[in-house]
Formats: structure tokens, C-alpha cells, sequence
């Protein structure tokens, strides 16, 4: 039995980041409900990434929402209107991630339906929150990436900020949300009461970096200065960084510069201070370490600093990092059953409960395929209900 079988979530969410919060808690066993709208759905359906689809939906569609069902329903027409209502005193869970102000539109704001589902924990996932002048820009994660000054750190010195080249913010909020929906599941069990749980995209994205603004915030404003030479994190002195080899690259992580410079058999290294000098002559000390790392190939030098405990790794391409033994014995890619014998092949839940890890073969929802089976099972339309 997993974690959260009993559970019933009604997920209003699109695209990435509320889906994500929704496919957590089904990948732990909670019964996930997609509420669409009729005809088009999902925006994620049709999002697909490098044109890669599974008939009428994405790929990106079926692996975020693998293991779903989907009911359709107008929100805008009362008999379908009531039909969610009705749902909604028969579940657990409801997350959204509307701009502030559509659910209440649609009278299911949390105001509306705790009167109707007074243990009913509400997850809602906004841009910039629901107060102030951001309320309604779009909540996209590369716009939140630049206003919340990840893009800011990130990249050279002297060349453009640079955003991550995924939706980490995104994800991010949907961690936040999932921890909080399982804290407020936690006090449920205890008092019975429901909670509205609220995250914001901006929000998220700040907690990404408390540890560069709490000391701005501490320091007097000091801001953090990105490195000219091989940028990795703008607190850190060197060796940090990714270096260029004679045929790929190499990740040095934080070590003692004197034992560093006999490794790579470089002495003038060992005249620099590992407290001082790390971090205030920082691209000149990276410079050096990288003109004598591309004189070899990565391999030898992983064999030279791993033998010696030196924290370093090969950058790994996906194609070698599927390939490793190491990744191998993680066994974290699952099938999904797409149907006519298709297969689609993604990553499964990180999460193992007492040694096990958790599958599921179930793809991606077709628009509303569960509407006759979800009314049929909730009783929804009935007279006399």
C-alpha cells in the first residue's frame, strides 16, 4: 500500500508547475482527478518539446501527468458547475494555479468551497502572490528566473545574465506546494480542520537563493560579484567551477589549493591562501587551474584527484550519464503504456519508502476519458443526492 492511496485530489492546475505538486502526490499513491475544460484541456497537451507527441497530446503531457484521470467540465455552465461542486465534497485535495481572482469568478475559491468541504486542503500556486502590483503579469518561469535575480547570478562575469535551461522555478513551487499540502494533511488527521496552502512562483524563487540574500541582507547590501573565468557560484573562491579539458570537461567543487597544485603538478598554485586569495584572486587562480587542465584528457585527471580524495567529476552528457553503472543501479526509468503497443520512456518517482521505488505504466490522460466512470463511482447528478 503507498503512502497516499485513499487520497482523492481534484488538480485544476496546467502546464508544469501545479501538475508537478499533483503528480508527486499520485506517484505516492493519492487518486489524481484533472479538471479540463472541454475541447482543448491541458495547455501542456499540445506543448511538446522538440515536436515530440503521442498522437494528440505532448510527451511532456503524458510524463508530468502520467497515472491522472481527466474529467472535463465547463466552468462557465451551471450544470457542470454544480457536478465539480458536488466532487468537491466527496475529496481531499484541490490545487489550482489560476491567476488570483479567476477561482472566485468561477465560485471555488477556497472561501466558497471550505463551506462545502469544511476538511477540504486547498493548494494554490499564483505568479507574484495575490497582493500588489505583480498580481497579474503572467507567472512564467523565465520571467520569475529574471525579476527574482536568478538569471542575475548566473553566467560570466561581464557577459549577459543567464537563466537556468530548465523550468526550475517551476518545479521548485511544486515541491513547495506538495510540502505543504502533506503538513496540512498532517494537522487534519489531528483537528479535522482543512487549510488554504498558497505558493507563489516568486516566492519559490527567492528561497532558491536565502543563502546569498540573507547575507545581502545582513552584509550591509553586499552583493555578491560573478566570477570573469568559469562562473559557478559567485560566493565561491576558487577551484569551483567547470574547466574545459584537452577532450571534454571537469567539475572541481571546494578543496585546499596547496594539495591542488601538487596534483596537477603545478607549484605556482601552492603560493596562493586557501582563505584569502580563493575567493579575492579568484580568476586568476581559475585561469591557471585551467590552462593546466586542458593540457590532458578528463579521464586522467579524474584518476589522478580521485585517488587522492579531490572532489571532482566528469560533466556527463544524458547520453553518459544513461550509460553509467552508477546510474544503472538506481533504476529510475519506467515505461509508460501509451497503448497499441507504444511505449514512453521517463523517469520515475525520486522518492523510495522503506527500500522501495515507486512505477506506474499508466500514461498521460486522453481529454475526459474518465467522465462516465468518475460520475458513475461519485454518485455526481443524481437526484436525491
Amino acid at each position: 500500500m503507498k503512502l497516499l492511496e485513499d487520497i482523492v485530489v481534484l488538480d485544476f492546475s496546467q502546464y508544469l508547475a501545479g501538475p508537478s505538486c499533483s503528480l508527486r502526490l499520485s506517484d505516492l499513491g493519492a487518486r489524481v482527478i484533472k479538471i479540463e475544460r472541454p475541447g482543448s484541456g491541458d495547455g501542456s497537451r499540445k506543448m511538446s518539446l522538440k515536436n515530440l507527441m503521442d498522437g494528440d497530446n505532448s510527451i511532456l503531457f503524458h510524463t508530468i501527468n502520467r497515472n491522472k484521470e481527466s474529467f472535463c467540465a465547463n466552468l462557465k455552465d451551471p450544470e457542470d458547475l454544480e457536478l465539480i461542486k458536488e466532487l468537491i465534497k466527496k475529496v481531499d485535495v484541490l490545487i489550482e494555479n489560476f491567476r488570483p481572482g479567476v477561482m472566485k469568478k468561477n465560485q471555488l475559491d477556497y472561501e466558497s468551497v471550505r463551506q462545502i468541504n469544511p476538511g477540504l486542503i486547498y493548494g494554490s500556486i499564483t505568479g507574484y502572490g495575490t497582493k500588489g502590483p505583480w498580481v497579474k503579469k503572467p507567472g512564467q518561469d523565465l520571467l520569475v528566473q529574471a525579476m527574482s535575480g536568478l538569471t542575475w547570478l548566473n553566467g560570466n562575469g561581464g557577459k549577459p545574465p543567464a537563466p537556468f535551461c530548465l523550468s526550475v522555478v517551476d518545479s521548485y513551487a511544486g515541491v513547495h506546494l506538495t510540502e505543504g499540502i502533506l503538513a496540512a494533511f498532517f494537522r487534519r488527521i489531528r483537528t479535522g480542520e482543512g487549510a488554504l496552502v498558497e505558493v507563489s512562483l516568486m516566492e519559490s524563487a527567492i528561497d532558491m537563493q536565502f543563502e546569498g540574500i540573507t547575507d545581502f541582507l545582513n552584509s550591509g547590501g553586499r552583493l555578491p560579484v560573478r566570477s570573469d573565468y568559469n562562473n559557478a557560484h559567485p560566493y565561491l573562491g576558487a577551484p569551483y567551477g567547470v574547466y574545459r579539458t584537452a577532450d571534454s570537461f571537469i567539475a572541481l567543487s571546494r578543496g585546499s589549493l596547496k594539495d591542488l597544485a601538487g596534483y596537477l603538478d603545478l607549484p605556482a598554485l601552492a603560493e596562493f591562501n586557501d582563505l584569502e586569495d580563493a575567493f579575492e584572486k579568484r580568476d586568476l587562480i581559475k585561469r591557471m587551474i585551467g590552462e593546466r587542465l586542458a593540457e590532458k584528457k578528463t579521464a586522467d585527471w579524474i584518476d589522478v584527484l580521485e585517488k587522492e580524495g579531490y572532489w571532482c567529476s566528469e560533466v556527463y552528457t544524458w547520453e553518459t550519464l544513461l550509460n553509467t553503472e552508477g546510474f544503472q543501479k538506481l533504476e529510475f526509468l519506467q515505461e509508460l503504456d501509451a497503448g497499441k503497443g507504444r511505449k514512453i520512456c521517463t523517469s520515475r518517482c525520486p522518492v523510495k519508502v522503506n527500500g522501495e521505488a515507486y512505477y506506474s505504466a499508466k500514461r498521460g490522460p486522453e481529454l475526459g476519458e474518465d467522465n462516465e466512470k468518475i460520475k458513475h463511482e461519485f454518485g455526481l447528478g443524481k437526484e436525491g443526492r
